[in-house]
């Protein structure tokens, strides 16, 4: 194996015109510092590793999704445009595309960068930045805190705007000395910057000035560091294997980013990288909610909605399981965006999703539905199922049911839906709640008094406190509006100054402190409401609301615990109306919707709330 070597400067002149990317490459990540970092090595004369190339014949160039490298990069950006390499000499870059990508960028092009404590989707939170370098700096001193990063020595960072010069900081944009493409054009410009130099500048910071812009030319468009090794096999195995161990180091690779180049090889008619990130987006951005899945979630529902071996590995990816994959991609796409809908009408999101693998049992229950079954509607079936699915979601999150290792948590519960559905249609809550007992021993619904007490530690603040309170529900669409966790005895009347006011001793006045955030003093409300409600007191408040708030909301019935003075009391009493809502549920969970009150006796709420 013999390698070749070259200038950066070549190297840059070559990108989208004969060095692109293959489909097999991840995106772009590296963060604006690693750019600087790598800039630094250059200038020092560190080595930075060889490139792996892969030279395409023509005849060959149709059989693969060929990419640009990105020169204005947005933090986040997450795609490569499809490049068109008609008529052209075509060099795939197998390893070294995050280096390439970076000199690219400080040298061509530009990092986006999103400023800190601003919203993703606020325009002023974006800041394109440019590559500078410090010509004053002398890389030989250490000037402790001067640098973002550890180890780096020149003066290199990112600007938005040209950055002011002052007696310690001469900025040169690191791009320019890609016009200086012979010895008598760098010349004149390092002649134009010591020239622009003030009289107060000594003749040794002209000297570093000088000897930090021959640096950069040299290691721009003199020294050879790019070394490059170019493999000539048309094999696609054979390259699939080098580039696999070339990448075995640096930046993991997902098993997706493989897997895609494979799929979108062997799928006919189908760019499976465009397909499968497209569908992503969608997900994530597009539905009645914002998602936070990726590719490895929809890889991986592949193979367990197409009954395949559900281990997410490469060897389960063979062009026998991909042929089956192709031929069930319309009804993976139709089943996995169906529960995502379901999941946001339960008012579960990126925020309150804590495992993601949690909705593949829903997902292959959909898909061996089949007939475009959406469970959207107000059929008995739908209205039935849609239920028991919310209850046994809302277990298994809670209950970190597919926590950890979850391969075979996904495994067993696929099996007990498969063998369920050989009989019925009805999503089976007790056939896969007693089967994840019995086999893994995992713990799903709210029947033992462990689980019920550990949901009613939740406080305030908590990821899984929107999901414990919406157990306390019954079905309702919380993807349709804006709902609040609300403080049903408010804060604002149990601050310690406010209950000192109110001559409370100081002892009992740390009882309620202590229940202000447990789930027993927490409630669901429209936004719209929450705002209305404000601090007033709940006495007054509960005049204004329908008869049946209290028993909707597990409120104990009785206005002398309604204040601030009685908060311990009232989360006790109201912690034992959600055990026995919760008793029920798991009683119930298969059998459709039930009276919160069902083997109950009568209801202990008045039909309307009483005043007090």
């Amino acid at each position: 194996m013999s390698y070749a070597s070259t200038t950066i400067a070549d190297v840059l002149d070559q990108i989208n015109r004969t060095y692109f990317l293959p489909a097999i490459q991840r995106p772009y990540v590296w963060e604006a510092s690693q750019v600087v970092a790598l800039f630094d090595s250059l200038l020092k004369g560190y080595p930075i590793s060889s490139f792996l190339f892969w030279e395409l014949q023509p005849e060959n160039r149709g059989n693969w999704d060929i990419y640009q490298f990105v020169e204005n990069f947005r933090y986040g950006q997450v795609h490569n445009e499809p490049a068109e390499t008609d008529g052209r000499d075509v060099v795939l870059v197998l390893d070294g595309q995050q280096r390439l990508t970076s000199l690219l960028i400080g040298l061509r092009g530009s990092y986006t960068v999103k400023l800190k404590h601003k919203r993703w989707d606020n325009p002023l939170a974006w800041s394109k930045q440019r590559l500078y370098l410090n010509l004053l700096k002398d890389p030989g001193q250490d000037d402790a805190g001067e640098e973002d990063e550890v180890g780096v020595t020149y003066g290199l960072r990112f600007f938005e705007e040209p950055p002011g010069n002052d007696r310690g900081h001469l900025w040169f944009k690191v791009g320019r000395i890609l016009d200086c493409r012979d010895d008598d054009r760098f010349d004149q410009v390092k002649e134009e910057v010591v020239d622009s130099l003030p009289d107060t500048v000594t003749r040794g910071e002209v000297r570093i000035v000088e000897r930090n812009l021959d640096r950069l030319y040299r290691t721009v468009w003199k020294d050879d560091v790019v070394a490059y090794y170019t493999e000539k096999s048309q094999s696609y195995d054979r390259v699939l294997d080098i580039f696999i161990r070339a990448n075995d180091g640096g930046t993991k690779l997902s098993k997706s980013d493989l897997l895609l180049s494979m799929i979108t090889s062997k799928w006919d008619g189908v760019n499976a990288r465009e397909e499968i990130f497209n569908f992503v987006d969608r997900l994530n951005d597009e539905l009645d909610r914002k998602n936070d899945l990726n590719k490895d979630f929809v890889m991986r529902a592949c193979l367990v909605l197409s009954d395949l071996d559900h281990v997410y590995k490469v060897n389960n990816f063979t062009t026998a399981n991909l042929a089956v994959i192709q031929r069930n991609w319309p009804e993976i796409k139709r089943s996995l965006e169906a529960t995502l809908r379901l999941v946001n009408r339960f008012g579960i999101d990126r925020d309150t999703l804590t495992s993601a693998n949690a909705v593949l049992p829903i997902a292959y229950y959909l898909f061996k539905l089949g007939d475009g079954v959406m469970l959207d509607g107000t059929t008995p079936f739908e209205v039935q199922n849609r239920l028991r699915i919310r209850r046994w979601l809302l277990g298994a999150l809670l209950n970190s049911v597919f926590g950890g290792s979850s391969d075979q948590t996904i495994g067993t519960s696929r099996a007990l839906l498969r063998e369920a559905m050989e009989t019925e249609r009805d999503f089976p809550f007790h056939a896969l709640t007693d089967g994840l007992r019995k086999r893994r021993g995992r713990v799903v619904a709210f029947d033992e008094e462990a689980n019920v007490a550990a949901l009613l530690e939740t406080t305030y603040g908590q990821r899984t406190c929107f999901l414990a309170l919406s157990t306390l529900y019954e079905e309702q669409n919380w993807s349709s509006s804006l709902y609040h966790i609300d403080h049903i005895i408010p804060r604002t009347l149990c601050t310690r100054r406010s209950l000192q006011g109110r001559g409370i001793s100081e002892s009992r006045i740390d009882e309620i402190l202590a229940c202000v955030d447990r789930i027993g003093n927490l409630q669901l409300l429209l936004g719209r409401e929450n705002s209305e409600k404000a601090g007033m007191s709940f006495g007054d408040w509960i005049r204004t609301r329908d008869g049946g708030f209290l028993e909707m909301h597990l409120i104990p019935p009785e206005p002398h615990l309604w204040v601030p003075e009685a908060l311990p009391e009232f989360v006790a009493a109201r912690e034992d109306l959600i055990r026995r809502r919760l008793r029920l549920y798991s009683i119930f969970g298969d059998s459709g919707p039930v009276p919160a009150w069902a083997s109950q006796g009568d209801s202990p709420f008045p039909i309307q709330p009483a005043a007090g």
